[in-house]
């Protein structure tokens, strides 16, 4: 039997290269995929690539950090699909390189809003209706610089730690009616977003891997797509309130 059968996932971020590469293994793993995220030029194209392994997925339009749109996108899953079983939060921004002294008020809130705020919100609809069903899998997504200093992210950081900090309340408040809530940390990745941010250009990327990462080099987007899936399924019935760092020994310096 597949480890998602008939269980229905829904997945902010969607869109983006790892959020789409977790859609598709968790479809086929028979999940019924609700991707919410701002509409771009993408959606057609990654709504294709799910479907072929669940016709049945659907798209919303949503904005994590308007509180109405989150509400009307979790309400929508429901009358879909009846139940709300497993959730990725898969809003990672770091925004533009800043100095804690110099970043603008307009550049920390776009960063919070979106990575904090928007997670806090999707949370607590999730939540709720979880709590109803008496049992459910949320999955947080936060930078692995979230977990220690990072010069030219300070919004970022502040965000992503954020988010594991409702990660981990959330777990130990929700223990007793069966609901499990874990965050991943991705490290370096061989995926595009890998080379924008604070460092631009893969080769650049390859050079701060080296110096920076024990194991000198990035890994596959399947490690994290993995973890997802073990966090999601029965495989992982007793594991909640971890947050699992994977960037090849990146935190231990």
């Amino acid at each position: 039997m597949k480890k998602l059968q008939n269980k229905t996932l829904f997945i902010t971020g969607g869109l983006s290269v790892i959020g789409k590469a977790c859609a598709i293994a968790a479809a086929k793993e028979g999940a019924n995929i609700v991707v919410a995220a701002r509409k771009s030029v993408n959606v057609d194209r990654a709504m294709e690539e799910i479907k072929e392994d669940n016709p049945k997925a659907i798209f919303i339009d949503c904005d994590v950090s308007v509180e109405a749109e989150v509400q009307a996108a979790i309400e929508a899953t429901i009358r879909v699909f009846g139940s709300l079983d497993v959730a990725l939060n898969n809003t990672v921004f770091r925004g533009k390189p800043n100095k804690v002294g110099e970043v603008a008020e307009k550049a920390w809130l776009k960063v919070v809003d979106s990575n904090l705020n928007g997670v806090h919100y999707v949370m607590q609809q999730e939540l709720t209706q979880m709590a109803k069903q008496k049992n459910g899998v949320i999955v947080n997504m936060a930078a692995i610089f979230g977990t220690m200093g990072f010069e030219s992210s300070p919004q970022g950081v502040a965000a992503n730690q954020g988010v594991m900090g409702l990660t981990l309340t959330s777990a130990l408040e929700f223990a007793t009616l069966g609901i499990r809530l874990n965050s991943i940390c991705p490290g370096f990745f061989d995926t595009p977003p890998q080379a924008k941010g604070g460092i631009t250009g893969l080769e650049e990327v390859k050079q701060h891997v080296n110096k920076a990462v024990p194991m000198t080099r990035t890994d596959k987007a399947e490690q994290i797509i993995n973890s997802f899936i073990f966090l999601s399924c029965a495989d992982s019935s007793f594991a909640t309130g971890n947050i699992i760092e994977i960037g090849g020994g990146y935190i231990v310096l």
